[in-house]
């Protein structure tokens, strides 16, 4: 092989080596730029969800980044870690944000947000994300009726242990018509998420927040 021919392949390999590294660096950081955005528009999707449950005014950290995850499937419904979002205005404690999941709901796992208080009352519950029937179960979701806003200022005392059902069963909460299943699930989760920032107040507000993705990768 002649030494010419030689030459050329391979200054055709370096040009190749090169047009191949270039699609790769840009393809990376396109990746990047993509996954960024995508954060950012999830963060704030869900700052503007936790901003229906808890005015602005009423706190002044970062919800989003002030956060803890815990694992309570007795209590919170799931054997996976749940998010709580904490909200302070300076140093004082305002409420916890909690994600719950009703593993009881007609079609499936019904996931929420609940926000209590310091006082331990509601500021409200929205359903996030479920499976239930539409026209029937559906009406737990905000975007379909006002039955959610029934919890707004509720608290374990008020009402009663037996006020916490639906009214089929005893309690205050009204149920849907043909449809008691999908709310009977969502009243008896709130219950238990109350009953679990009763007992874990003190946790929820001291745990040191989880430290964000990119702090993380840069330890």
């Amino acid at each position: 092989m002649s030494h010419a021919l030689l030459r050329h392949m391979s200054v055709t390999a370096v040009v190749l080596g090169l047009f191949a590294f270039t699609g790769t660096l840009l393809v990376s950081s396109t990746n990047l730029m993509t996954e960024e955005r995508i954060a950012e528009n999830e963060k704030a999707a869900l700052l503007q969800t936790l901003n229906t449950l808890i005015p602005r005014q009423q706190y002044d950290n970062d919800l989003t980044s002030d956060r803890i995850a815990v694992v309570n499937k007795e209590w919170l419904g799931s054997s996976q870690a749940l998010m709580i979002y904490r909200a302070r205005l300076g140093q004082k404690t305002v409420a916890a944000i909690m994600t719950v999941v009703a593993p009881d709901g007609y079609n499936g796992n019904i996931r929420m947000l609940v926000a209590i208080k310091a006082d331990e009352s509601l500021y409200g519950v929205r359903v996030l994300q479920h499976r239930e029937t539409p026209g029937l179960g559906d009406g737990i979701d905000v975007d379909r009726s006002p039955w959610v806003h029934q919890f707004d200022g509720r608290s374990l005392t008020d009402p009663d242990e037996l006020g916490w059902n639906v009214v089929k069963d005893g309690g205050v909460f009204d149920q849907f018509t043909g449809a008691t299943i999908s709310p009977r699930a969502v009243v008896k989760a709130v219950h238990q998420a109350l009953l679990y920032y009763h007992r874990h107040r003190q946790m929820i507000f001291s745990t040191p927040a989880i430290m964000p993705e990119k702090e993380r990768k840069h330890e």
